[in-house]
């Protein structure tokens, strides 16, 4: 690893840690008190002035747009002050409890990591002092969650980090009391953001009437689905007996784990992917991320070779019966399917497993959000195309359902951060465009106050369909999705603004 590529991963440890493999970095956390991101900072400046071009063209631009919004975020923007996100990851411990290597060795970076929680507690909360209230009152749960696995009896480090987890949920929870109320990026440092993170210059309005376009398009996909699978109802009449269909808490990850049998030999029997091998398991998630519902942990390109997990998480038996059925909900047999696809093929793990092939160690290490996630979203619709599950319109009603949610978090996230949109008209819109209930349209409108980029879903799987549409034409008889597929992901998951080097 070149001091370029080294300078950027030390502004991303937690990230390349988990996403990338790179466990050099294991046991130890970021330094991301005002003072560590100064050096940080320094030394990507100073390794890109020394270091020469990259021989190859496409990934000196791969590492340039990095290097480039590590500025923006941490210099200019200064995201480390008013997000508590980073530093939560930072601190997060599960990445230990996968076996990519032997359990001692796991153990001990376990431990040596929860031993400089102390400082890294220290450094977070030098470093925010300017978290809006409604920042800090979306991530409190999390930050709370952050020690839900951590035992005094048989973790002698965990004594001391308690403490200092006690000193971090008591700043954030002032911060909810006390904090700005308004939690506004503006529409200027919302662009200089996405754009910078996807070596694109991003026009919001534009992108805001994008998302006004593809909600239509969505809904009217709903609309003709719901009528094929049931003509004497209305499209709001029939979605919650959809979503009453599911799977009791016991049902849930067998029915996950035979989807994923399906999804797999689906997309292997399409040629959708370029490579699709590795074993994928299905169970809960660590105790630690059991705030989400559904996710792939991959095994990640450069650590040696093990399981990827999809993780679905049934609701506890403790909880109360109404919050039980809402959780359950989201597994129903309209919206798993869709889930799976996205999560496992030719979703996250195929992308996962075709990172462990990109020829250069920038593709398989740097990986854009926006077409991780964009990837992920567009196979929905590949898979649609493809004629999976053809005779139910339940999975084309799932598909829409998913794809409704991406959507309106795009325009939601520009309208919160403009000043277009307050909180309750972000949670109308989840409610009225998404078809969700209160509890989880505020959920997803509170979201967007501390991840700013959440459109990235959407956005990234317009920006795959648009190529997609201008490879057929410059190919002609030569297109085939395999192509285009297998030349995507030969990139890794490049910044947006790269992938139409496949042209």
């Amino acid at each position: 690893m070149n001091d370029r590529l080294r300078s950027v991963c030390d502004l991303m440890v937690p990230v390349v840690r988990e996403m990338a493999g790179l466990h050099e970095y294991d046991g130890q956390l970021q330094d991301l008190s005002p003072d560590g991101v100064r050096r940080g900072l320094s030394s990507l400046a100073h390794a890109r002035l020394r270091e020469p071009a990259l021989a190859d063209p496409h990934d000196e631009r791969h590492l340039s747009v990095f290097e480039d919004t590590l500025k923006v975020q941490y210099g200019e923007l200064e995201l480390h002050r008013r997000d508590p996100y980073p530093h939560l990851s930072n601190l997060e411990l599960t990445a230990y409890d996968r076996e990519y290597a032997p359990r001692e060795e796991l153990s001990e970076a376990r431990r040596r990591h929860l031993q400089q929680w102390p400082d890294a507690v220290d450094a977070a909360i030098a470093s925010l002092d300017r978290v809006s209230a409604p920042v800090a009152g979306a991530l409190l749960g999390a930050v709370r969650g952050l020690a839900a696995d951590l035992d005094r009896e048989t973790e002698p480090e965990a004594g001391p980090a308690l403490a200092a987890h006690s000193r971090l949920v008591d700043h954030i929870a002032r911060a909810a009391e006390t904090g700005d109320p308004d939690p506004r990026l503006g529409g200027e440092a919302l662009a200089l953001l996405m754009g910078s993170q996807e070596g694109l210059r991003v026009d919001l309005s534009a992108l805001a009437d994008e998302a006004e376009r593809e909600r239509d398009r969505l809904t009217a996909l709903l609309t003709e689905s719901c009528g094929r699978l049931d003509p004497k109802s209305t499209v709001d009449e029939l979605i919650p007996r959809l979503l009453a269909d599911h799977p009791d808490a016991d049902g849930v990850i067998p029915e996950a784990a035979r989807l994923t049998e399906e999804v797999i030999d689906f997309t292997r029997r399409r040629g959708l992917v370029p490579w699709l091998d590795g074993d994928c398991l299905v169970g809960p998630a660590p105790p630690s991320r059991r705030w989400s519902m559904a996710m792939m942990t991959w095994a990640a390109p450069e650590e040696a070779d093990s399981a990827s997990w999809y993780h679905v998480t049934p609701p506890e038996p403790d909880w109360p019966e109404e919050e039980r059925e809402e959780w359950l909900s989201v597994f129903s047999r309209t919206s798993l399917p869709a889930i799976t696809v996205h999560e496992v093929a030719p979703g996250h793990f195929a992308h996962g497993r075709a990172l462990r092939h990109a020829p250069t160690q920038v593709r398989r290490v740097l990986h854009s959000l926006s077409f991780c996630e964009g990837w992920a979203h567009y196979v929905e619709e590949v898979c649609l195309e493809e004629g999976f599950r053809s005779r139910d319109p339940r999975f084309a009603i799932g598909v829409a359902l998913e794809a409704l949610v991406r959507v309106t978090r795009l325009a939601c996230a520009i309208g919160l951060h403009t000043g277009a949109m307050t909180l309750e008209e972000a949670t109308q819109r989840f409610m009225r465009d998404a078809h969700l209930a209160r509890a989880g349209a505020a959920s997803e409108a509170r979201r967007g106050t501390f991840d700013a980029a959440y459109g990235r879903y959407t956005w990234g799987k317009l920006e795959i369909m648009r190529l997609r549409e201008r490879a057929r034409l410059a190919w002609g008889q030569e297109f085939s999705l395999q192509r285009f597929h297998g030349a995507l992901l030969e990139l890794g998951s490049p910044p947006l603004g790269l992938i139409d080097a496949v042209l």
